[in-house]
């Protein structure tokens, strides 16, 4: 495990999933612009491309607009002004362990008062999941996986051993380890109610969970659908990621902190500010 993100504890946030190039890597992939045919619609050579991708300035605008980017959200990436820093609201816990040459995000959301717990995928390592169970006495009720990409459901089997507790994914994803359910279905589990939405693009059924703790804070866990400043890559459909999110996660109260499968917590009004692939569209 590299690091549990625990509200009792003093532990540093996660770094951004993504850097400004990453960002414009993944918009030239979702709308099939290689870096010959944007170097050209742009009138310049790769080399000037390379450096307008790590530099930004004024010649980012006209690339950003090829991309159907913000930007200065783009712009505040490259200069590293773009830093969200959310606390987790009471009853949350975000653990981000190591899988592979990454960092991915499991959640663990409990009621304060009545102790019912729910988990939100697993990461690559669940101790710091059942550690915080353990810890404080609260009672699991389900595990609920936003998609089944091998980093999200790693230590899947450990963890249902463990907890004893039902799998739930959404219906589009193929994986025979957890009981499908239909988009829109609501979760009530003990007094933790978790809604969900269907945020599909990076994979067929990704899901995002709307859930409510008895908090007064709204978060939703929403996968690789979003990242602070950025968006999981559009695998299946790039433009369907973006039309979903904006639909789906997008509507959400701007308090909502939002949960992402990579990188730190953030929230509703930070990315309608600071995210390029959606700044700037809400007025």
């Amino acid at each position: 495990m590299v690091g549990a993100l625990d509200p009792f504890d003093d532990v540093s946030r996660e770094p951004l999933e993504d850097e400004a190039v990453d960002i414009i890597e993944k918009a030239q992939a979702g709308l099939d612009l290689s870096d010959a045919v944007l170097a050209a619609r742009l009138g310049v050579d790769l080399s000037r491309l390379e450096r307008i991708k790590s530099r930004g300035g004024v010649e980012l605008a006209p690339l950003a607009r090829e991309l159907q980017l913000n930007a200065p959200a783009l712009q505040a990436m490259i200069e590293g002004t773009y830093q969200p820093a959310v606390e987790a609201p009471s009853g949350l816990l975000q653990v981000a362990t190591a899988f592979e040459t990454m960092r991915v995000n499991a959640y663990l959301v409990w009621n304060e008062e009545t102790k019912d717990a729910v988990a939100f995928d697993t990461g690559a390592d669940a101790s710091a999941l059942m550690g915080c169970v353990d810890r404080h006495g609260l009672t699991p009720r389900a595990i609920l996986l936003t998609h089944a990409h091998r980093d999200h459901v790693a230590d899947l089997e450990r963890l249902r051993r463990a907890w004893g507790t039902p799998v739930y994914i959404g219906q589009s994803e193929d994986f025979p380890d957890a009981e499908g359910f239909e988009a829109g279905k609501r979760f009530e589990l003990g007094a933790i109610v978790a809604e969900t939405r269907l945020t599909w693009g990076h994979c067929r059924g990704g899901v995002t969970y709307v859930v409510d703790n008895g908090g007064a804070t709204p978060i939703a866990v929403v996968g690789d659908a979003i990242f602070a400043g950025s968006v999981g890559g559009g695998r299946v459909s790039y433009l369907d990621a973006l039309r979903t999110n904006r639909e789906q996660i997008f509507t959400l109260p701007d308090n909502t902190v939002v949960c992402p499968g990579h990188g730190p917590l953030t929230t509703i009004e930070l990315e309608k500010r600071g995210n390029p692939f959606f700044a700037g569209s809400f007025g």
